[in-house]
């Protein structure tokens, strides 16, 4: 089974400085080719991910699918879901609402970055969640206050309001 990533996780990891958790968690990442472009926009983003040996692209196969997705999401979320679903991904890798509720009614399993950043501090591969919700916010990454109360709680970091 594959994971298949949309372009926001992979681009606010990369930005924070923790990519890798992404290779140690699940092995290799799939994206496709409208999430490479995306990634690649942002010029030093492209070195960083051609450096990276785990990151793989492959392109959906139904065709048909991706322009039905086409009429609520921009393309690398069209093409990464389309994916997901034709591979049986084990997870689909994705922030967007839209994406994800589109995504969920496939039958696919999803998981945002905040979720990745959960897996890993559960299995061991950061100490806290709550310093990457704050790097995250930083650069701009909108999470909701509530959730972030909720999440860090559960996991036994103190919360305080970060914005």
């Amino acid at each position: 089974m594959i994971i298949v990533s949309d372009t926001s996780s992979i681009s606010n990891l990369l930005q924070i400085g923790l990519i890798n958790i992404l290779h140690t968690l699940y092995g290799e990442i799939t994206i496709t080719p409208a999430v490479r472009r995306e990634l690649y926009a942002i010029p030093e983003q492209e070195k960083q991910i051609e450096q990276i040996g785990w990151i793989k692209v492959q392109a959906p196969r139904n065709q048909k699918m991706v322009v039905e997705f086409l009429k609520e999401l921009d393309l690398g979320e069209a093409e990464s879901i389309a994916l997901a679903v034709e591979e049986k991904a084990k997870y689909l890798i994705i922030d967007e609402y839209k994406g994800r509720a589109i995504a969920d009614a496939y039958g696919v399993k999803i998981v945002g970055i905040l979720g990745v950043l959960i897996q890993a501090k559960q299995q061991g591969v950061i100490s806290s969640v709550k310093p990457n919700i704050e790097k995250l916010i930083e650069i701009g990454f909108r999470l909701d206050k509530k959730l972030i109360a909720k999440v860090l709680r559960s996991l036994g970091e103190e919360y305080q309001d970060l914005s």
